[in-house]
């Protein structure tokens, strides 16, 4: 049987035992109970790796119902100082390694580079006041960003991820260049992202990912992964405008859904995330001396520990 992912997790290690004990019931019991744990057994994983996401969007929607409007802290200053505190509390209990978290802090430096030039070019607004800002950007939204990393470097490991008829690392990282070049180069020229999308397409259109909810790998393709990723960014979007954490200009005369357009956006920028952790996988294997053979699962190592 293959080890459990919860030794990468000390707060969780302990449950191992209980967890295969229920396991092991729910196969003597049959194959349906057996899909019905390993269903559970997926979403549960996919909550765990969502954490630092899941609880930066409880935030933004408890500090917008509950937060003081006249408190002397702003209430952008104290999601930085909460969003600090998660990040720490990761580190320190192991939930992230520091490998991941410098990934995850490039991530959020490159977002909030982005947040600097389209809240300058009127994309999106952020309405309250704060005291640590760049510009029109308070400091706490990198960490939106970096959620999106969190989350992958997570699942990662999570799942034990492999993959089949994956693009080269430098393909992926070239497609990354070009993607976040775009969001800044499309308000004076051509938006490439039509293409950017057909170009992803053509590079991952083979590629499987191999995914571990249980026992046994499952795969999917890849782009599916991709797309959603991406619709449940969108989701989470919807309920932090809702929270009034930033505001497009069509919601400034009173909430209204985001488009659904902004999916291609997320699509393209979970791309930019994906590309950093891959090359987080790829320099751990190079570290191992374990080459992948094309069109073969990705060793451990890449796939992650």
């Amino acid at each position: 049987m293959a080890d459990s992912a919860a030794r990468a997790w000390p707060p969780i290690a302990r449950f191992i035992a209980a967890e295969r004990r229920l396991g092991a019931r729910a196969a003597r019991a049959g194959p349906f109970a057996s899909g019905c744990y390993e269903f559970l057994r997926f979403g549960v994983k996919q909550g765990w790796a969502c954490l630092f996401g899941g609880v930066l969007l409880a935030l933004l929607v408890a500090t917008h119902l509950l937060y003081p409007r006249d408190a002397w802290l702003p209430r952008y200053d104290f999601l930085l100082l909460a969003c600090l505190a998660i990040q720490g509390a990761m580190l320190a209990t192991r939930m992230e390694t520091l490998e991941e978290a410098k990934v995850i802090l490039v991530f959020h430096a490159v977002g909030t580079a982005m947040e600097v030039f389209k809240t300058a070019m009127g994309s999106w607004t952020y309405p309250e006041p704060s005291f640590v800002r760049i510009g029109g950007v308070p400091l706490f939204t990198g960490f939106m960003y970096a959620a999106v990393g969190s989350y992958l470097a997570r699942v990662w490991r999570l799942f034990d991820f492999r993959f089949t008829h994956h693009p080269p690392a430098w393909a992926v990282l070239l497609l990354a260049a070009a993607i976040y070049l775009n969001f800044f180069t499309h308000h004076y020229a051509w938006d490439a992202r039509w293409l950017l999308f057909a170009v992803t397409g053509v590079m991952f259109a083979r590629c499987r990912v191999h995914f571990r909810p249980w026992r046994r790998h499952r795969w999917m393709p890849l782009l599916l992964g991709f797309a959603l990723v991406a619709l449940f960014i969108w989701l989470a979007e919807n309920l932090g405008t809702f929270a009034g954490a930033w505001l497009y200009p069509h919601q400034r005369g009173g909430w209204s859904p985001v488009p659904f357009s902004k999916f291609g956006s997320w699509f393209l920028l979970m791309l930019l995330s994906y590309a950093l952790v891959f090359a987080l996988h790829e320099t751990r294997a190079s570290r191992r001396a374990n080459p992948s053979t094309s069109g073969n699962p990705l060793p451990r190592s890449v796939a992650g520990d």
